[in-house]
């Protein structure tokens, strides 16, 4: 790849159907140099759990005043225009995008490298390959790990040690595929779901740890869910 973008995104946790974006961090490289860098802290709507700040330093005060995710998409889709991706277990990062990419009603089809991938199959002898511990064996300098824009640095980094080194004998592996991964739009939460949802809440004086406007219909059932198995019906 002459020209790519590097994507890496915190978030905060591992389902792309349940879970938000927190930070978007991405690189766009030509001819092996940094050309151009986007970067972005996400206000999730919901709170961010303690694990997720321990791990990233990102807490709740941070993302309070920055923009939601739908707010940035259209500027990511400009950033990337229509450039092949490249990420570690970037699948991770594509499905997350996906997901939220379906909902405002915006297309995001890309190629792309994962660098994970390569790692597995050209560096099969290395204990791990994370890439915090290929950073560590390529001797790659970070400043901050799990942070968006610094995992990306690492990544295109990574890439280009690995293309350095394996590129000339195996060239087929370093040439961008698809990416596939179907998702359904979810629509917003409806107006009947969040008048029982705020009926539930009062009731039960519980506190919800997200915006209820934030919730999609998904979500704001699985909700609902939540609280009859746990506390039970409203009782007239």
């Amino acid at each position: 790849m002459i020209e790519y973008v590097v994507l890496d995104l915190e978030t905060t946790g591992l389902e792309p159907s349940k879970d938000r974006i927190i930070e978007i961090g991405a690189i766009k490289i030509r001819n092996k140099e940094v050309v151009e860098e986007y970067t972005t802290l996400i206000n999730p709507q919901m709170e961010i759990p303690e694990r997720i700040t321990e791990l990233t330093g990102i807490s709740n005060e941070m993302v309070q005043e920055k923009p939601y995710i739908v707010e940035v998409l259209g500027q990511l889709l400009d950033f990337c225009a229509d450039l092949p991706l490249l990420g570690h277990n970037l699948m991770f990062d594509y499905s997350f995008l996906k997901h939220q990419m379906v909902n405002a009603g915006l297309k995001f089809e890309r190629k792309g490298l994962d660098t994970l991938k390569l790692a597995r199959i050209l560096l099969p002898d290395l204990p791990s390959r994370s890439l915090q511990n290929l950073r560590i064996h390529y001797e790659i300098f970070q400043k901050d790990a799990h942070r968006a824009l610094e995992d990306s640095r690492t990544t295109y980094l990574l890439y280009e040690k690995l293309r350095e080194e394996f590129e000339a004998q195996q060239p087929k592996l370093f040439v961008p595929n698809q990416l596939i991964y179907k998702v359904k739009k979810q629509g917003p939460i409806t107006a009947a779901q969040k008048r029982y949802l705020q009926d539930l809440i009062k009731y039960h004086r519980i506190e919800l740890n997200m915006e209820i406007d934030s919730l999609t219909k998904n979500e704001a059932s699985r909700e609902i869910d939540k609280i009859l198995s746990t506390y039970g019906k409203i009782m007239r």
